[in-house]
């Protein structure tokens, strides 16, 4: 199942540093944490999560975030059982997926529903800094009061989510950058009626290739706003590809994309101080030996 699927068909879906001290960690750029998000590997997170978290600590990864959560369990695990297993193996995971539907607003209360207290309740237990909703409903995609209302949702959000302690933050895919709304198009009015104290920006750089975003320059027009980042590559493929446009994600480096500049980039405009390796497609190699390919090349970029 591709990232896209998976997220239409799941029924659910700038924190001070100080707050994680690992953040000074022995990088060659003190403040920048890198992670992976588990999708990269979900076949092997679904057949056995403990051993596929034990594997990407051996390759050297201290990070994850996570796209598993459901029935508020994390891979099948509560909260408190998924925490301790990431602490016996020296792994954090500030921050993890969860898509905020329209449906977890109850307009008539003015208020979010107890099943995304619940969402928030779970990700503050387990040890998260960041939640982030990494889908957008299509029935907001055509109408613009719509989707405008449900902008001031995603502040709302932000609000709650600080009194759980928590940071709420918003992830592209392709439509934000082929999708327009009273002519503006749907990632700039995100960008512009989002508040950043209040909704972070997770910039995936490979989604929003094939629809002709170019990270680049999304960082140079919104400086400062793209707190954490999901670096991807992405070569041509013959099949349809992850976005439905004709690419899907590779090992770092071997791709279109100038990751590298990129991460930079958003190192030193973008306010990108999180940096979430994610690859959906492998050309014949394992999930496993692509996240450590990806590590290596980050390690060598000074990550």
């Amino acid at each position: 199942m591709n990232r896209r699927d998976f997220l239409k068909t799941s029924s659910l879906g700038l924190a001070s540093m100080a707050l994680w001290p690992e953040a000074l960690s022995p990088n060659s750029f003190p403040g920048c944490i890198l992670g992976i998000q588990l999708y990269s590997v979900r076949d092997d997170m679904q057949k056995d999560p403990a051993a596929t978290l034990q594997q990407l600590a051996r390759i050297g990864y201290r990070y994850v975030e996570h796209a598993g959560y459901a029935n508020r369990k994390f891979y099948g695990y509560t909260a408190q059982d998924f925490k301790n297993l990431l602490h016996q193996l020296g792994l954090h995971m500030p921050s993890g997926h969860v898509v905020l539907k329209p449906t977890d607003w109850d307009e008539a209360r003015k208020d979010f529903t107890d099943n995304w207290k619940y969402t928030l309740e779970d990700a503050a237990a387990v040890g998260q800094q960041f939640v982030i909703s990494p889908w957008m409903d299509e029935s907001l995609r055509t109408d613009y009061d719509r989707f405008m209302h449900f902008l001031d949702i995603m502040n709302r959000c932000g609000e709650l989510c600080h009194t759980y302690h928590l940071q709420f933050g918003y992830h592209n895919h392709d439509f934000e950058f082929n999708t327009t709304l009273q002519g503006k198009r749907m990632y700039d009015l995100i960008l512009q009626h989002t508040d950043p104290k209040l909704v972070v920006q997770q910039i995936d750089i490979g989604n929003m290739y094939g629809a002709g975003g170019r990270a680049q320059q999304i960082l140079k027009e919104y400086p400062g706003r793209f707190l954490l980042m999901h670096v991807k590559d992405e070569i041509r493929s013959s099949k349809q590809g992850e976005m439905g446009e004709g690419y899907e994600s590779c090992i770092l480096g071997k791709g279109v994309i100038p990751v590298h500049q990129i991460v930079d980039e958003g190192r030193t405009i973008g306010g990108t101080r999180y940096f979430i390796v994610e690859q959906e497609s492998y050309q014949g190699q394992t999930p496993l030996s692509c996240a450590a390919a990806d590590y290596a090349v980050m390690k060598q970029w000074g990550y």
